[in-house]
């Protein structure tokens, strides 16, 4: 069977050469590969909505616009978190 979650190759080119020192001492903090380390840092990165996302997010909850700042992002964090859980349950 074809597997949906194949692997993919990424190359970044001209990636200054302090911010890769910096991040490879990063990796070597937490005691993880640089690799590792890039491949959470996407992985988390993939899971934040764009600007746009949260925006039509907003518009959709009509009832929640009303309400305060703080009621918007607990609602939009519980959501995320919903969405992560589901994602989780699939692999």
């Amino acid at each position: 069977m074809h597997n949906v979650w194949m692997s993919v190759l990424i190359q970044i080119r001209d990636v200054d050469a302090r911010v890769r020192e910096r991040l490879k001492h990063r990796a070597a903090q937490e005691g993880v590969s640089l690799n590792s380390l890039l491949k959470g840092l996407l992985e988390r990165e993939s899971m934040v909505p764009s600007r746009a996302e949260v925006v039509r997010r907003i518009r959709e909850r009509g009832d929640l616009v009303a309400g305060s700042s703080l009621d918007l992002v607990w609602a939009t964090r519980e959501e995320r978190d919903g969405q992560l859980a589901a994602d989780g349950d699939r692999r």
